[in-house]
C-alpha cells in the first residue's frame, strides 16, 4: 500500500510539473504563430494519443515518462509546405524563439509561486524554533547555545518555525561565515545573541544531516518508556510486545526515557535485543530483533512501536503559521526567488567542490519524497511540489546543450553575432550536452542506489 502511495504521489508531481513546463512552451509558441504538431508527456513509444483543433495537434503520453517535449513545425527537422514557411519555429525572429523556449523554465517559476502562495494561506503547522541537547565541542556549542533556547531572528531574518531556521541557516552556510548573528530567547525568556562560527564546515556536511552536525536539534519533550501502539508484522509485533508495555531495560542497561530506547533499537540493526517490559504489574523479558532499515544512507534499526504522548506537550511545541491573501502572494515570490538562488548557488559550490556531489538526486529518491510528504499531508505536499518545480526551472536554465538554457545560450550568440550559429556546433553542442546529461542523471541514480544500499 505505501509503494502504491509513493508511487501515486510521484507520478502525480511528475505529471504536473511535465505538462506546466510543456504548456509554457506550448502557449507561447501558438502566441507566436508557430504550427505546434506534437505535445507529448514522456519520452519513446506513444501509450494514448490524440489528435485535436484545426492543426490536427498530436497529443501525446508516452512510454518513458521522466520528461517531454513540444514539437514545432520547423524546416530543419522536416518538409515544410512553403504556404506554412510562417509558421515554421525557424523562420521566427530570434526574440519570439527566446520567449517560447525560454516559456517553459518560467511556466515552472510561476508554478512554484502559485503553490507556495496557497501553502501559505492554506497555512503550515510546523515545530517552533526551540532547541534540544546541544552536541557538546560543535560550532552551536562554542557560540553558547543551550537547550531550551528559541531561535528569534538569523542574520536579522525572522524565525517562527524549525523549517525557517534550518533553510537561512542551510542558506548561509554555504558560504562558511566566521560569524553568524543569532538572536535567541532563552529557557527564562530572556533575549540573547548568539554568534555562531560556520568557517569548518566541510563539503560533505551539507546535507540532510546539517543541522545535526553543527550540533542543533528541535526540542523533544521527556517521554517515558511506554509503548502506545505496535505496528502489525513490525519486529516489536513478532517480539509479542503489546500497547502499555514499558520498556525497564534494554540488554541489562536501564531505560528512562524513550529516546534512550530509541538509540539503542537503532544502533543495533539485525542484532538480537533483550528488552525487560513491565507487563500488568510483572516484569517479563522480551527478545526482539530490529528490522534493518536505510535512512539517509544509514542503516539503522526499527522495531515499529510508537510512544504514550502527551498531547498537551507536544501542542506548546507546535505552531501554525499562515498569511492573508496579499501577504501570502509576496511571501510565495520571495520564496521562489530565494530557492532558484539557493540552487544555483548551490550547483554551483558543487562544480567548484565546496558543495558534495551526493546531494544530487535522482528519480527514486524524489518519488521517496514525494511519498513521505504527502502521507504528511496537502501542505507538506504544496511544499514539495514548489521546491521540485524551482528545481527543475533552474535546471532547465544551465546553458547545457538540449537543455532550455543551452537553445538558450545559441540564440544569445546569435543576437551577438547576427547570424545563427553553423548547423555544425550546434550538432557537436547537443552531443556535448546529452553526455552531461546522462552522466548527471547516472550519478543521481548512483547516488539513489547508496542511499538504498550504503557502503
Amino acid at each position: 500500500m505505501t509503494f502504491l502511495f509513493t508511487l501515486a504521489a510521484f507520478v502525480v508531481a511528475l505529471g504536473l510539473l511535465i505538462v506546466f513546463h510543456e504548456f509554457g512552451h506550448y502557449l507561447i509558441a501558438r502566441w507566436c504563430g508557430v504550427k505546434v504538431l506534437r505535445f507529448s508527456i514522456g519520452f519513446g513509444r506513444p501509450l494514448m494519443r490524440k489528435q485535436v483543433g484545426k492543426d490536427q495537434t498530436e497529443w501525446v503520453i508516452a512510454a518513458f515518462p521522466l520528461g517531454g517535449y513540444v514539437k514545432m513545425l520547423d524546416e530543419r527537422e522536416g518538409t515544410v509546405a512553403p504556404e506554412e514557411f510562417q509558421r515554421s519555429f525557424n523562420r521566427k525572429p530570434v526574440s519570439q524563439r527566446f520567449a517560447i523556449v525560454a516559456a517553459g523554465p518560467v511556466a515552472n517559476f510561476l508554478l512554484a509561486i502559485v503553490l507556495y502562495w496557497l501553502l501559505f494561506m492554506l497555512g503550515i503547522n510546523a515545530m517552533k524554533p526551540v532547541l534540544g541537547p546541544v552536541a557538546p565541542a560543535t560550532p552551536a556549542a562554542f557560540a553558547g547555545f543551550e537547550k531550551g533556547d528559541t531561535l528569534r531572528r538569523i542574520e536579522g531574518e525572522p524565525v517562527e518555525t524549525w523549517q525557517d531556521a534550518r533553510w537561512l541557516l542551510l542558506s548561509h552556510a554555504v558560504e562558511r561565515p566566521p560569524s553568524l548573528a543569532v538572536e535567541v530567547t532563552d529557557i527564562h525568556g530572556q533575549a540573547g545573541l548568539r554568534t555562531l562560527d560556520l568557517s569548518s564546515i566541510q563539503a560533505d556536511d551539507l546535507d540532510a544531516e546539517f543541522l545535526k552536525k553543527i550540533g542543533l536539534s528541535t526540542y523533544q519533550p521527556e517521554v517515558k518508556p511506554v509503548i502506545s501502539q505496535v505496528i502489525p508484522d513490525s519486529a516489536g509485533s513478532r517480539a509479542g510486545l503489546l500497547p502499555g508495555d514499558e520498556v525497564l531495560a534494554v540488554n541489562g542497561r536501564k531505560v528512562s526515557l524513550w529516546q534512550d530506547l530509541v538509540q539503542q533499537v537503532r544502533d543495533r540493526p539485525g542484532s538480537s535485543l533483550m528488552l525487560e517490559i513491565r507487563r500488568d504489574g510483572a516484569v517479563i523479558d522480551k527478545e526482539v530483533i530490529p528490522d534493518s532499515v536505510t535512512e539517509n544512507g544509514e542503516k539503522i534499526g526499527k522495531i515499529g512501536i510508537a510512544p504514550r504522548i502527551d498531547s498537551d506537550e507536544i501542542e506548546k511545541l507546535l505552531i501554525e503559521v499562515r498569511y492573508p491573501l496579499g501577504t501570502a502572494f509576496v511571501k510565495a515570490i520571495n520564496k521562489t526567488w530565494e530557492t532558484s538562488k539557493f540552487t544555483l548557488q548551490m550547483f554551483g559550490k558543487m562544480l567548484a567542490g565546496e558543495v558534495s556531489w551526493k546531494n544530487v538526486s535522482g528519480p527514486i529518491t524524489i518519488a521517496d519524497y514525494a511519498g513521505k510528504s504527502a502521507q504528511m499531508g496537502l501542505s507538506p505536499y504544496l511544499g514539495f511540489l514548489a521546491l521540485i518545480s524551482v528545481s527543475l526551472g533552474v535546471l532547465n536554465l544551465l546553458p547545457i546543450p538540449v537543455l532550455d538554457g543551452g537553445h538558450l545560450m545559441y540564440y544569445v550568440i546569435e543576437i551577438v553575432k547576427g547570424s545563427p550559429l553553423s548547423a555544425k556546433a550546434m550538432e557537436i553542442g547537443q552531443q556535448v550536452g546529452m553526455a552531461l546529461l546522462f552522466a548527471l542523471m547516472a550519478f543521481a541514480i548512483y547516488n539513489d542506489i547508496n542511499r538504498l544500499i550504503p557502503g
